[in-house]
């Protein structure tokens, strides 16, 4: 199957853009009022996990979600830290425009937040559908696929988290971790995905090889 055929649903922090720094900000915001200890960079990126509920369930216990997304959503707004596109990114999805895949974004990320970093980055004309604000996006996946007429055996999830190989197995499709957001290699190699790479350089080297995606390919799926 030539890479041209491919679909493809993307996370979107972690993945397309690097906003880490915000969200670490933002999280630690929520930790102050809480009076909890603060995260650094790497602490956050072993610890923290989708859905985010069990995060906060386990660092702040018996404190409801909705309260605690209105602290984080206060400490976002107070945050001065910049959200750039992740290097390599927009190179990618010009060349998947190019061939004129399809191509969707599935995230967690509090949609109206979604909604202005995606039109600030002009990053909206790539994709043909966007989902937001999804806790748990296995619980959606399903639903993308069927609406848009996606086969699972010709769809690929690109994620920087566990939950977002989680969430490719619980739809059927190829799953690639990529190493440039939230979690370390060591976690995304827990949960198995199809593909690990550095960054989407890596993939793009990979799909202009016709005969190495193939053999790929079959040797993955």
């Amino acid at each position: 199957m030539s890479s041209h055929d491919w679909n493809w649903i993307f996370d979107w922090s972690g993945t397309l853009v690097d906003d880490m720094a915000l969200v670490i900000c933002a999280t630690n915001h929520v930790m102050r009022v809480y009076d909890k200890p603060e995260w650094d960079r790497e602490s956050f990126r072993k610890c923290f996990r989708l859905p985010y509920e069990e995060f906060y369930n386990e660092f702040i216990p018996g404190v409801e979600l909705d309260e605690i997304e209105n602290h984080f959503r206060q400490g976002f707004a107070l945050s001065q830290k910049a959200v750039p596109v992740l290097q390599h990114a927009e190179d990618f999805l010009e060349f998947l425009k190019q061939q004129e895949s399809r191509m969707f974004v599935l995230t967690s990320m509090c949609a109206t937040a979604f909604s202005e970093q995606v039109t600030e980055l002009k990053l909206n004309h790539y994709f043909e559908g966007t989902y937001a604000g999804v806790l748990d996006k296995r619980e959606l996946i399903g639903e993308i696929l069927k609406d848009n007429g996606l086969d699972p055996q010709k769809t690929i999830f690109v994620g920087d988290m566990t939950h977002d190989i989680e969430t490719a197995h619980h739809g059927g499709v190829f799953s690639a971790g990529v190493l440039t957001g939230y979690n370390q290699r060591e976690l995304l190699e827990s949960v198995m995905p199809n593909l690990i790479l550095e960054d989407l350089a890596e993939f793009k080297t990979i799909l202009t090889n016709e005969s190495n995606w193939q053999s790929l390919m079959e040797e993955k799926v």
